[in-house]
């Protein structure tokens, strides 16, 4: 069965795509936990970040890249944001396609939840 991440990076469910190139999809959150939360992942399908490795750690490296340009476009790179990886079912994946959250557009507390 394909991920719900894998439906979207296939245009099979709608997203509000706010980035796409060759490698990489980013999304609006469509449960949003701050005034901007985007979804970055990559097209083809990781199951969480314990899949990256010498062979697709590239693909790390550019969504970071991805990220930074969102956070700029958006305003909140001079205040602050976060980029998180939630990762297996304690780590509070809910999808199991890696996935970067970028949360920004408010004060962030501490410990997260």
């Amino acid at each position: 069965m394909e991920c719900v991440f894998c439906k979207i990076v296939k245009k099979e469910i709608p997203a509000a795509v706010v980035y796409e190139d060759e490698d990489v999809l980013a999304f609006k959150d469509i449960n949003p936990q701050a005034p901007i939360h985007l979804l970055i992942i990559p097209k083809n399908h990781l199951s969480s970040i314990m899949e990256v490795d010498e062979n697709n750690g590239d693909i790390v490296k550019k969504i970071v890249k991805v990220a930074q340009s969102l956070a700029r476009e958006n305003n909140i790179d001079k205040k602050g944001f976060r980029l998180v990886v939630n990762t297996g079912d304690d780590g509070g994946q809910t999808v199991h396609h890696l996935h970067f959250h970028l949360l920004g557009g408010r004060f962030m507390t501490w410990p997260p939840g």
